[in-house]
């Protein structure tokens, strides 16, 4: 027998874990460069061409339901041809479709390329993150998890500041687009990570996970309505609110990266305490800081920075936090059935959000894209104190961990994550099934109470 153990008999380190996943990193950070410049590119140009806030909305909406599709489709088409295949292809694609968006200015044109984009993109990340979740093990995935995270964040909102490399109306930016995505491949497949294989789980109906948790699952929804908004519309509102090129990449910029520092603070104080009453503060809180962006629109850049940034950490953070609340509810076994429906349920808002707030913003104008999230926020404000009220708090023995969730993320990585977690928490807790779950040696209580 070898003297050398293998990679599953010693387990590395969180610190080597990160070095081996080093080029992933660089590779993903270059990725969402590229995607964090055509969306706020495309909405600048859009603008340009006078396309009207409601064609926008509909083009952007576009990619959401790309990448609702992709997430199905990937994980079939990866079992029939392997990951370096469908990887190196959707990249392809993805490159393409940003330059063919350049050569047909029309909004049939972009509405297609947008949705073959969000398609790629999909794919993409279900790779990526498979392979990252390969490379860990099960004390280093959630926080290598968490690298990955605040790199795709970091990443999307430096994209933004890519706007003042080049003029908008011209072809430069759609080309460095390209470029950046193109080069992402490289560290990637040049990978040494052995590719993972991808096994399908059964599936949470979404109709059953609104019953074992509205509050979550209402949830989910509504950050997919905000997430959606924010990322299709965020550019379209800033050039209707009369803001330069640079300034609007300013304002994308600090939008998305606020919505990496705040994550962890929120979600460690979600930890400590009630997380709905969390998640309600955070809502209403959000709520208000959309209004105070509004308003810091025409400020100074520091004063508008500070609120914009604001506002977008507090609306980027709920996502995670009902992703947590949820899992509150759910049995371990059943948390990767869940995943799936939560991503659809993510997704659908994210088809809604762009299309809703174009409609509204053709009637009433660029206001029309912080009254549409303040409204948002407050109904679900609103519901969330219903759910409180009339449904008992039903968690689990233990609650979640909170795991910072990026808000275009694929299945994989959240059932990874919710893997890893009920794991830990099995190898840890040795007492007996009717100590440590009650509800094991007993009827389980109506769906309805565990909200």
């Amino acid at each position: 027998m070898s003297a050398t153990p293998d990679r599953a008999t010693v387990p590395e380190s969180f610190s080597t874990s990160v070095m081996a996943s080093a080029p992933l990193f660089v590779g993903l950070a270059l990725l969402m460069l590229g995607n964090g410049l055509q969306g706020s590119l495309l909405g600048v140009r859009a603008s340009q061409e006078a396309f009207g806030s409601g064609v926008i909305g509909l083009i952007m909406a576009a990619f959401f339901a790309g990448f609702l599709l992709g997430s199905v489709w990937s994980a079939r088409a990866l079992r029939r041809v392997g990951y370096i295949r469908v990887f190196a292809a959707l990249a392809a694609m993805a490159s393409v479709a940003i330059l063919v968006q350049e050569l047909f200015v029309v909004p049939v044109a972009w509405g297609l390329m947008r949705f073959v984009t969000g398609l790629c993109f999909a794919g993409i990340y279900v790779v990526s993150e498979s392979w990252l979740n390969n490379r860990a093990t099960n004390l280093t995935r959630g926080r290598l998890l968490a690298v990955y995270m605040v790199v795709m964040y970091l990443g999307q909102g430096g994209g933004q500041l890519l706007l003042n490399v080049a003029d908008p109306s011209t072809a430069d930016l759609f080309i460095l687009s390209s470029i950046l995505i193109s080069v992402a491949v490289v560290p990637l497949l040049l990978s040494a990570t052995p590719a993972p294989d991808v096994t399908l789980t059964s599936r949470m109906s979404v109709s059953r996970l609104c019953r074992i948790s509205p509050f979550g699952a209402g949830g989910v929804f509504v950050a997919g309505l905000i997430n959606g908004t924010i990322m299709g519309m965020g550019a379209v509102y800033a050039h209707d609110a009369g803001l330069s090129v640079a300034r609007i990449a300013l304002f994308m910029g600090v939008l998305i990266c606020g919505g990496a520092l705040l994550q962890w603070p929120l979600g460690r104080l979600s930890d400590c305490m009630d997380r709905r009453w969390v998640i309600l503060g955070v809502t209403f809180a959000a709520a208000g800081a959309s209004m105070l962006a509004y308003r810091a629109t025409g400020w100074a850049t520091p004063g508008m920075l500070a609120s914009v940034g604001l506002f977008g950490g507090l609306s980027f953070a709920l996502h995670s936090l009902n992703l947590a609340h949820t899992n509150d509810c759910l049995e371990p076994s059943e948390m990767l059935g869940a995943s799936s429906s939560l991503v659809l349920l993510l997704g659908v808002g994210s088809v809604i959000g762009p299309l809703a707030v174009g409609a509204v913003m053709s009637q009433v104008g660029a206001a029309g894209f912080f009254w549409w999230l303040a409204a948002v926020q407050v109904i679900f404000g609103l519901f969330g104190l219903g759910c409180i009220r009339y449904f008992a708090k039903r968690a689990s023995a233990e609650p979640s961990h909170y795991v910072v969730v990026p808000s275009q993320t694929s299945s994989v990585v959240v059932a990874a994550i919710e893997d890893v977690y009920a794991t830990q928490d099995g190898e840890s807790d040795q007492e007996p099934a009717s100590e440590a779950h009650p509800e094991a040696t007993g009827e389980r209580e109506d769906v309805g109470d565990r909200q």
